[in-house]
Parts: C-alpha cells; sequence; structure tokens
C-alpha cells in the first residue's frame, strides 16, 4: 500500500475522490433512478432520444496538495520507454516526473506517498470490449469450458437451473463453446429440449456471434419456418426450414432474448458502473467499447451521459458506434470526437465476419472439417464444399467498400471487425479504396481481431498505416482448437501475429473482447509473451511471433491510447497527461515471463484519485 507522510495521515489518501462522488453505493447515485427508466423504453421510443454533443468539462475536482509518489519502479511507457525515481501530481494531472530530490525542491510543500518498493506503470487502457452486455450478460450463469467440461455437463446444469427457476422463468446462461467443450459441435433447440419442454431456455456462446434456445423460447418469440432471416443475421433451421433453436448473429439473437421479462427489471445502470470497478481491480483506467447500440440502441448514449453524471464513474469510456444503426445515428448528427475526457465517442465500427472459433470467420481456404471430408473421399474436389464452409460475411465486399469510403469522408475512423483471412482481404481492399481516394486522414484506422495474418497483408496495412488489435486470447484458449480441428497447423501459426507486425513498425494492441475473454491486461500481456496454450502447458503456438514484455507493456498503454485517439491526455506517465495508474507487487520487466498474469494490482488511480486498493 503506498503511505502518505508529512501533514497528512496516511488513510486520508483513500478518501481523495476527486472527480468522483463518494456516495456508498451505485444506487445511491440520483442518476440511477433515470438510467432505470431510460432501460425500459420501447423500440418505438428509442429513436426519440435527445442527441447530446457533450462539450462540457467534468465536475470539477477536489483541490489537494501536490503529492509525490516515492519509493518506486516508475515505467512511464513514454516514446523512450524511460524510468523514474519520482512522479508529482496536483489534482488531475501529473506535473512532473524524475529525481525525487529535484522533485522535492521544486514542490517543498507537497505531501510525499511512499509506494514500499512497488511498481508504477500508466492505467492499462483495453481497446476492445463490449459495456452493455458484459454488463447484461454478467448477471447470468457461467457454463462454459472452465466450469463446464462438457456439453453435456453444460445441460446438466442448465436442468438444475430450471428446477431452481419460479414457473415461466427464462432460464438464460453464457459462456458456452463446443469448441472447447467435448461433445456436440452445436446445442439445437432439441439439445436444450431435454433441459425443459416447458420454460424457456437460451444460452450465450462465448464469442457472443451465436445463441441456443429451446422450441418455447422461439415459440414465445413468433419464430418460425415462415419468419425471414434478420438483416445480415440468421436463424439456424432444419432441412425444411423449421427454426432449430441456434441463433447466428446480434439480431436473431435480440429477436428472441428481448421477450425475456427479467431484461427490463435489471438494474442495468448499478451494473454498467459495476463494470468500471471490475476493470480498476485488474488495473484499467479506460475502457473502449466496440459496438455502440448494439445492444439498446441510439438510447446508450442517453445511457453513457448519465453514467458521467452520476459522479461515480471510474474508468474513463472511449467508444465506437455500430455501422448498423446508420441512419439513427446520422439522423442525430453524432460526430467524431464528441464528449469529453471520461467519455468520448472516437471510431465507426462495422462487423465484416463471424468468429473463426465458431467456424463463421470468413475464409481463403475452407475450414478443416470440409477439406478433411474431401480428402477421406466425400467429395471429388472443392467445389463440393458447401459455401458455408468457408465462414460467413456479414457484409458484402463492395459494401463493405462503399460504406468504408462514405464513412471516412464523413471524417470517422473506421473499426472494422475481421476474423478470418479473407474477410481482411476484403477489409484491405475497403481501406486501399479509401486510401486511394485521399481519405485516411482521421487515424489510426483499425483492423479488429486481425487474426489470421499473412504476410502480404501486413505489407498491406504497412503502406496504409493501419492499426490492428489482437484479441490474444485466441492463442491462449483456443489455439490448440485452431492447429487441431479448426484450420491446421500451418494456418493456425498466422494467429495473432504481434511480431511480424512490430518488425514491419506498426502499430497495434492487444484486447479481450469481454464477454470473449476475460479482461486482465497482465493476462493478456503473458499470452503475447509466451504464446502458451490452455491446457498445453508446455506447448508454444508460432514462437516466431512472441514478443518482449515491454513491447507488450506498451501495447496496453501507450499504443492502446493513440488507437482510442487519446494518446495526448493518457496512455503514458508524462507531464501534463492525467494521472491515470497503477501500483503493482511486482515488475512485470523482472517476473518469469509465465508469472506475469500473477502480479497483483495494489492500487489502480483515475484523474489523480485512487479508484481501487487492494485489501491487506
Amino acid at each position: 500500500m503506498a503511505t502518505e507522510s508529512n501533514l497528512k495521515a496516511p488513510q486520508a489518501l483513500p478518501l481523495v475522490m476527486a472527480p468522483f462522488d463518494v456516495s456508498p453505493c451505485a444506487c445511491c447515485a440520483p442518476a440511477v433512478s433515470l438510467l432505470n427508466c431510460t432501460m425500459k423504453v420501447t423500440d418505438q421510443e428509442l429513436c426519440k432520444v435527445e442527441h447530446w454533443h457533450s462539450k462540457a468539462p467534468p465536475p470539477a475536482a477536489i483541490s489537494v496538495n501536490t503529492r509525490i509518489f516515492v519509493n518506486a519502479k516508475i515505467i512511464t511507457v513514454d516514446a523512450a520507454f524511460s524510468f523514474a525515481d519520482a512522479m508529482a501530481i496536483k489534482d488531475t494531472k501529473i506535473v512532473a516526473m524524475g529525481e525525487f530530490a529535484d522533485l522535492r525542491e521544486a514542490y517543498p510543500s507537497a505531501d510525499i506517498i511512499d509506494c514500499e518498493g512497488k511498481t508504477i506503470l500508466p492505467g492499462f487502457i483495453e481497446p476492445h470490449m463490449h459495456l452493455l452486455p458484459i454488463a447484461t450478460i454478467g448477471q447470468y450463469e457461467d457454463v462454459g469450458p472452465f466450469v463446464c467440461p462438457a456439453i453435456e455437463d453444460a445441460l446438466i446444469r442448465l436442468g438444475e437451473m430450471v428446477s431452481l427457476a419460479e414457473p415461466d422463468e427464462w432460464v438464460v446462461a453464457r459462456q458456452i463453446d463446443p469448441s472447447l467443450q467435448s461433445g456436440a459441435a452445436d446445442l439445437d433447440r432439441h439439445m436444450l429440449d431435454r433441459v425443459s419442454a416447458t420454460q424457456p431456455v437460451f444460452v450465450y456462446n462465448a464469442s457472443l456471434h451465436f445463441a441456443y434456445c429451446n422450441t418455447v423460447a422461439l415459440q414465445i418469440a413468433g419464430i418460425n419456418k415462415n419468419t425471414p432471416d434478420e438483416l445480415s443475421s440468421s436463424y439456424g433451421r432444419a432441412a425444411d426450414g423449421t427454426p432449430n433453436g441456434v441463433l447466428q448473429g446480434g439480431r436473431a439473437m435480440a429477436a428472441v432474448i428481448r421477450h425475456n421479462p427479467a431484461q427490463q427489471a435489471y438494474d442495468l445502470a448499478s451494473a454498467c458502473l459495476a463494470v468500471g470497478s471490475k476493470a480498476n481491480k485488474v488495473g484499467i483506467t479506460t475502457l473502449c467499447d466496440q459496438g455502440t447500440g448494439l445492444g439498446r440502441g441510439i438510447v446508450e448514449l442517453d445511457i453513457y451521459r448519465t453514467m458521467v453524471e452520476s459522479r461515480r464513474m471510474t474508468a474513463r469510456l472511449r467508444y465506437s458506434l455500430s455501422g448498423l444503426l446508420q441512419e439513427k445515428w446520422d439522423s442525430l448528427d453524432v460526430q467524431y470526437a464528441d464528449g469529453d475526457d471520461m467519455v468520448r465517442v472516437v471510431g465507426w465500427k462495422i462487423v465484416s465476419d463471424g468468429s473463426n472459433q465458431g467456424l463463421t470467420g470468413l475464409q481463403r481456404q475452407p475450414y478443416l472439417f470440409a477439406t478433411s471430408a474431401v480428402d477421406s473421399g466425400a467429395g471429388d474436389n472443392l467445389q463440393e464444399i458447401p459455401a458455408n464452409a468457408f465462414g460467413v460475411a456479414y457484409i458484402e465486399a463492395d459494401e463493405l467498400k462503399d460504406m468504408v469510403v462514405e464513412r471516412a469522408a464523413r471524417g470517422w475512423p473506421l473499426v472494422i471487425h475481421a476474423n478470418g483471412d479473407q474477410a481482411i482481404d476484403n477489409t484491405l481492399d475497403a481501406y486501399q479504396a479509401a486510401y486511394d481516394l485521399g481519405l485516411l486522414t482521421n487515424g489510426p484506422y483499425r483492423i479488429e481481431h486481425c487474426s489470421i495474418l499473412h504476410d502480404d497483408q501486413i505489407q498491406r496495412i504497412k503502406t496504409m498505416n493501419l492499426s490492428p488489435s489482437f484479441l490474444i486470447g485466441h492463442v491462449y484458449y483456443w489455439g490448440a482448437a485452431m492447429r487441431d480441428s479448426i484450420f491446421g497447423l500451418t494456418k493456425a501459426n498466422l494467429l495473432d501475429r504481434t511480431a511480424a507486425c512490430e518488425k514491419q513498425g506498426i502499430r497495434w494492441t492487444l484486447h479481450s473482447d469481454e464477454p470473449v475473454t476475460e479482461m486482465n491486461p497482465l493476462r493478456c500481456i503473458e499470452n503475447a509473451v509466451t504464446r502458451k496454450m490452455w491446457q498445453e502447458a508446455d506447448s508454444v503456438l508460432a514462437v516466431d511471433e512472441c514478443i518482449d514484455v515491454a513491447t507488450a507493456l506498451r501495447a496496453m498503454t501507450r499504443d492502446a491510447a493513440w488507437q482510442c485517439h487519446s494518446g495526448d491526455e493518457i496512455g503514458s506517465l508524462e507531464v501534463g497527461k492525467y494521472a491515470d495508474f497503477i501500483l503493482l507487487d511486482q515488475d512485470p520487466l523482472s517476473v518469469p515471463v509465465d508469472e506475469i498474469a500473477n502480479i497483483n494490482v495494489t492500487e489502480t488511480w483515475l484523474a489523480g484519485a485512487c479508484v481501487y486498493r487492494a485489501a491487506v
């Protein structure tokens, strides 16, 4: 624990919460009742939410003395990756870095905070997560591979949940992942009908690109063989067209789960604020939501505003608007950079394909299961392989190109989800069209996940100065599955090519995509450095793509801030930037690389306020 001397008692420090309200719980915040009402709007009312261009500064900080942090290894992650002996902060910002003697002379009345030999880093930045989905599905039970190793185990647990539920209550769970759980390759309504034939059952796939439901849930939602597929989102079907309970894509999922009455009664306000607190515990001070509007429509902007007004936010929020709501955003005249230092729109999000582990990432060549069928004599040539063996294009290449050119011309930085190598080709072609017209002037322009990456694609990324963000948990959690059952070794070795991009001078970041994998920057850093795989402690996927610890730290601080269009205010410990930083009980540059994820965050500070302190 950092301790303070010179006039103030050590216990006084945690009480300094500027610029945050110190009311004891989220439910006491005055904005909560408004937010709860907001969450109960109907679809017809979503378009009536008044747009806000928040240019007002955040609430004034509580005035405190200058504080000098000493007796710590301070890793600034500035351009030179330099180290400092001491750091001085005043109110919300850093005012000096350097030797303690110099800072003490410059600020003779400053309070001295003894960090007891800990390591200080800039606050971690999570450049790709999903705020509303985390807040919403976090309430549901985890029946994924770390809890239920087999699909049958998950079904048994769901049955237990049904036995405890009230009549007509929806039974909802999350994190099912057939690529990591033994048993069936998919759930369908018949399997879930075994769980209950009388109560609706709904389960989210870990990728959030799929969900599964039973027959009762389909009936309540009014979905049958005559129901057309949703735009860029379809219902799995039997041969006769009857929906089989596999919901592919956000719109199909929403068409079912929206009928769950508990969705409206849930205290989403407290849950959203709790996401920030959860992030603080792993050292995150800034979150970037990638897909605002997908959960609750344009009313999510009102949610963000009321979160700020609650004065209880403990993490900054950056966000990208979902392109699926283009007409609504345009009708509200939402502009890039609307907001302030706490909440700001920084991108326009487009999803071009699905997930590789869900076999919907769009590929140049078919998935391994299809080529294996050909090799075994099930088909004569690749032309007999079904189209879905190549994955799914959520948006066609020409449409993607038109959208990128049009949005770039309006000044929007683009954030394009592309997992499969063909999806990355389509994304690069779209960016190329805008690049050739001289429209890529408001960068960085991002490729999200950017999972399977060939050398020719890396060169195109470098030429256009694009920036990938890698879901590094793909290597740790799904690397073995990619190697053995999804792609084969050769293509799996192209997964999350951090080192190859680094060698080309490309700026990139790491992310969790929570709720796909858990937010934990130290885990992400270890995954990128070691590239070891879950359940195969001695196996490394593509050892040439391992990076050093300093590079991984930069990816989750300085470069993540830049990628989120905030590099001038956060991401490194430099004079003039916000005092967003963390204290660690060990130095990640010094511990064995396979122990980085075990380092403890002891304190998290946002804008000069201690927002998290670990229990002693």
